[in-house]
């Protein structure tokens, strides 16, 4: 799947294997989650790990100490009190994505709302408005992970 000019997805099962045994799953103990980054880097020696935590109440695992880069994706069919809430995850994040923005009329959420409250609760930090399934603001998002990875990499 291409997601940029520069950024090409190659999800295979080698690549995954985290995904499948559902190591991710267990919040509370990081060593396995930890273990497997360092398989995983040490296996294929990517320029970059990108680490998918899904489920509910992700707020409340939030921890900027367990990566470099963070990105926090709300859905709209969560209203548009969310940016309101705040949180760690909406106020800490290194990018906020507002996902699934076609919906905001059918569930009665003012994306005018929520812009204005996300600069606000994010004090100017990125906030991407997007339709992940359609592609709309995923070449935002990939150029501002390559633009924070290209940051972070030492130059020779």
């Amino acid at each position: 799947m291409r997601i940029s000019p520069t950024v090409t997805c190659v999800t295979t099962t080698a690549r995954v294997p985290a995904m499948q045994q559902q190591r991710w799953a267990r919040r509370n103990d990081y060593s396995l989650n930890m273990e497997t980054v360092k398989e995983l880097t040490k296996k294929f020696q990517p320029e970059m790990v990108i680490i998918e935590s899904g489920g509910d109440n992700l707020a409340a695992n939030f921890s900027t100490e367990l990566a470099d880069y963070i990105i926090y994706v709300i859905d709209v069919a969560g209203g548009d009190k969310v940016p309101r809430k705040g949180g760690p995850g909406v106020t800490q994040s290194d990018l906020l994505v507002i996902n699934k923005t076609d919906l905001a009329e059918a569930v009665g959420a003012d994306l005018k709302v929520m812009e204005r409250e996300s600069a606000m609760m994010r004090d100017g930090g990125p906030t991407i408005f997007a339709q992940a399934k359609h592609n709309i603001g995923v070449p935002e998002i990939a150029d501002l992970i390559l633009a924070a990875h290209k940051q972070s990499v030492p130059q020779c």
